[in-house]
């Protein structure tokens, strides 16, 4: 393990550890945790993402987890966690979308997804961005930074986003919906919804998914769809 400081950021890293997100809630629990702590492995044995669904984590990828303190509880946080990668991946000149609510694709691949937990007064915030491999998944395609950027460093996108997730954490919503919508896969078309067409409209201020069923509109906040 190496622990440095990076950006004001403690960094803790590892070549490979079951769950960057158990070690995290573990540190919380042991009342070891900071703000703004860093838990980074090059590989998990027992990587997940929502739902508990099995992230498969070979080596050669970011896999992270965040620490942050918080006062209260915001859902709105995951837009601004996606908006921030997206910016990650734009700024080595690749050309994201994100698919409700926090999966960010490339070519209509996923390339990026998050996990967002809470345990005491802090909220971890886990992702993972292929960059060097890709897993083999049934439910969905993937795709990595390499089969774009092939010299960018592991380390090089970690930088990056630390930044961008400072900078967008710290935004009035109203900025980061805008912009998440800009980066939005499926606006103002046709996604499934519960097995049904609906009509992806966007993000109302409370953070609520916007959809659209004929003449009746629904809000929802942590249901999935398929577009």
């Amino acid at each position: 393990m190496e622990n440095t400081k990076l950006d004001t950021y403690k960094l803790l890293s590892f070549d490979k550890i079951t769950s960057t997100q158990d070690f995290a809630h573990d540190l919380i629990a042991r009342g070891t945790a900071t703000n703004k702590t860093v838990i980074m492995a090059l590989a998990q044995s027992a990587g997940r993402g929502r739902y508990r669904r099995t992230w498969v984590s070979h080596h050669g990828n970011l896999y992270v987890s965040f620490i942050y303190k918080l006062d209260e509880r915001d859902p709105r946080l995951s837009y601004a966690v996606a908006v921030a990668i997206a910016e990650t991946l734009i700024s080595f000149g690749m050309n994201p979308q994100i698919k409700w609510p926090n999966d960010v694709l490339i070519d209509g691949k996923k390339i990026s997804g998050v996990l967002i937990e809470y345990s005491q007064n802090f909220v971890i915030v886990g992702i993972g961005i292929n960059v060097k491999t890709c897993p083999t998944v049934k439910e969905y395609r993937t795709t990595k930074i390499h089969k774009y950027k092939p010299d960018v460093d592991i380390k090089e996108v970690l930088n990056v986003l630390m930044k961008k997730i400072d900078k967008w954490r710290g935004a009035n919503f109203s900025v980061v919906r805008e912009r998440w919508m800009d980066l939005a896969a499926g606006l103002n078309k046709t996604i499934q919804y519960h097995g049904k067409p609906a009509e992806l409209m966007g993000l109302n201020e409370d953070g609520a998914l916007v959809l659209r069923e004929g003449t009746r509109y629904i809000l929802t906040y942590g249901d999935e769809i398929s577009i």
